[in-house]
């Protein structure tokens, strides 16, 4: 059985019916200048109940091509919400 990745990211649009848009960041350093560089990866993900809000902390998790851009679908954990309040063992308040 393979284990599918997950990754957290930060929802930057919820105007599309079960879909939402989230921006993952990672940092690592340039090999040669050694400066640390930010990059931003934006993911499509399925919200079957449309429950993520703008600003809010997600997990992602990887899943079969729902369509033509969405190969990602949102764990039902919430991570922290927009106040960056994390919370208590990922359970939604």
């Amino acid at each position: 059985m393979v284990k599918k990745e997950t990754i957290q990211g930060r929802v930057v649009s919820n105007k599309m019916d079960k879909t939402v848009v989230v921006a993952v960041e990672t940092a690592s350093r340039h090999p040669l200048y050694k400066k640390s560089i930010r990059r931003v990866r934006k993911y499509m993900a399925h919200d079957e109940s449309n429950a993520c809000h703008v600003g809010e902390t997600v997990e992602i998790i990887e899943t079969r091509p729902l369509s033509r851009h969405k190969r990602w679908s949102v764990v039902n954990r919430l991570v922290a919400r927009s106040g960056d309040e994390v919370i208590e063992g990922g359970a939604e308040k």
